[in-house]
């Protein structure tokens, strides 16, 4: 017997009070959902827009145990909730979305990297390693220089290295076994010859539904994205809906609830043909699929909000022929609204978002999002405007 609907709006908890969870803000008031955030102080950038916002550490059992107390559902702006704290919230009947069973693949590169492996999704040959022979045996057999990652806790570059033999790891190799990122040892994958690098986002219900935006392209500078194009350029219909299947499979097969990225690699086959390997997850909002904001009919935020009450998803078409999304990285600047007057006055079809965290070099404090048909005119506008809005008006 089907059961009847809740007769009150629903309060949705999200442990991290960064961008993220700022930015579920807006979908939240159109959708009379009430937001609450555990924040780290009282001016992380969700606590600014969101008024019921707690401050406690995401690795505080009591703090999150507070923030459950008021919701009725809890969900992540971020990975790095410890699992005894997911563990303990699970045994005292929170709902958790994603679960923890799902969430240990994004918090753990190794465990994500053997899972999709045994399920027979393309990966980049790795190991786990823990001493030097097992780093000379992995870089022989697939050739060096090998990509060396931080199985915990890396972002943005950190934690990733480029190794062109075992000396350049000895810092690290030196203190695994100890708690902390290498506990468990040393991510080795191999140094993949991709020609540009992608994502494919997808939402996935409690129940079972999942929706897939347009699959992108994401350009990195030194280990951070800085540009997003919707949808990815001179990709065909066939494989951008294979790669589209693959991530809904990925958020199927590992049990995921809520917003999913698959960050992939793209590579030519034994035929010359592109083909696609993955790189990353990440189990929540993420930056490339902000352009989805101004750029598609439901934005992954809102999409997230649907997807952790298990609601009908959206329609994720896109809105526009192309959308590109340029990230405002921190410059010189510690104000950015004397500039955010040029930006406006200088493209009125720009959508900018600002996302009140403290300026610091390469820190992403915004993006700029321009949708349209000519795709050179949107990469030139918005690289503009995010140059403009950090203080770096050279190109």
């Amino acid at each position: 017997m089907a059961q009847d609907p809740p007769t009150r709006f629903p309060v949705v908890g999200i442990v991290g009070g960064g961008q993220l969870a700022r930015m579920c803000q807006p979908p939240a008031v159109a959708l009379s959902v009430t937001l609450t955030v555990l924040a780290g102080s009282e001016d992380d950038s969700a606590a600014l827009v969101i008024p019921d916002s707690l401050v406690g550490a995401h690795d505080d059992l009591e703090a999150v145990r507070r923030l459950a107390a008021r919701s009725d559902v809890v969900t992540f702006d971020h990975e790095h909730v410890p699992a005894d704290v997911l563990a303990a919230l699970a045994d005292d009947g929170i709902p958790l979305h994603p679960t923890p069973d799902a969430l240990r693949y994004a918090q753990d590169k190794v465990a994500m990297r053997r899972r999709l492996s045994e399920l027979g999704f393309p990966c980049p040959r790795w190991t786990a390693a823990r001493t030097v022979d097992e780093v000379e045996r992995f870089g022989t057999e697939v050739g060096w220089p090998i990509i060396a990652k931080t199985p915990r806790g890396g972002y943005d570059g950190k934690g990733v290295r480029r190794v062109a033999g075992p000396e350049d790891l000895g810092d690290w190799l030196a203190v695994v076994g100890e708690p902390g990122p290498l506990v468990d040892g040393v991510l080795l994958e191999e140094s993949v010859a991709f020609s540009r690098e992608l994502a494919a986002l997808v939402a996935r219900t409690p129940s079972g539904h999942a929706a897939a935006w347009p699959l992108v392209e994401t350009v990195q500078e030194d280990g951070i994205c800085t540009e997003v194009i919707a949808p990815a350029p001179d990709v065909d219909d066939d494989a951008g809906r294979a790669a589209s299947d693959m991530a809904v499979r990925i958020a199927e097969e590992l049990g995921v609830t809520g917003v999913l990225a698959v960050e992939l690699f793209e590579v030519t086959d034994e035929q010359g043909r592109p083909t696609f390997l993955v790189n990353e997850l990440a189990m929540r909002p993420h930056n490339s699929g902000h352009w989805t904001i101004d750029g598609a009919v439901t934005s992954q935020f809102e999409q997230h909000l649907r997807a952790v009450l298990d609601l009908p998803l959206g329609a994720t078409d896109a809105r526009s022929r192309w959308t590109v999304m340029a990230n405002v990285l921190g410059g010189t600047r510690q104000t950015l609204y004397p500039e955010l007057t040029s930006v406006l006055a200088a493209d009125p079809a720009a959508h900018v978002h600002l996302y009140g965290k403290q300026v610091r070099p390469g820190r992403k404090i915004g993006h700029v999002t321009v949708s349209g048909d000519d795709l050179d005119d949107l990469r030139r506008r918005a690289r503009r405007a995010a140059d403009l809005l950090r203080g770096a008006t050279d190109r």
